[in-house]
């Protein structure tokens, strides 16, 4: 029997991952940026230019929306630490995605090493 622990280990060990130094270069070459984390964390914040794809409806997404059609299309994804981008990307693989990497260490680590963070605002009423 695997833990979510095996799983995520050996996602890691199929797919690209950034190092934190490289992302920005990575996001200004990708087609699109997927925040894989669910709609509170990503309100929280997120990474500039990211779209939100919570990792249980990234499969659904991909298969509905034409403009991600493209098997070739450059994609970045991350989510809080990057055990779940690891699975979404290894997901994006097996649907026949050529090119995808995931960010190591997450958006835990962007945030830390000081990146961007865009936040939503929320309008005023007064």
């Amino acid at each position: 029997m695997k833990t979510a622990h095996d799983l995520v280990t050996a996602a890691k060990a199929r797919v690209d991952e950034i190092a934190i130094d490289d992302a920005e270069a990575a996001i200004r070459d990708a087609d699109i940026v997927i925040d894989v984390r669910e709609a509170d964390e990503f309100a929280a914040g997120h990474v500039p230019g990211a779209v939100l794809i919570p990792r249980g409806m990234l499969e659904f997404r991909l298969s509905g929306a034409p403009e991600l059609a493209s098997r070739t299309l450059k994609a970045v994804l991350y989510c809080k630490t990057s055990g779940r981008a690891a699975l979404a990307a290894c997901a994006m693989q097996d649907m026949g995605y050529t090119n995808v990497r995931s960010i190591a260490g997450g958006f835990d680590a962007w945030a830390a090493a000081g990146k961007a963070v865009a936040q939503p605002s929320l309008p005023s009423f007064e």
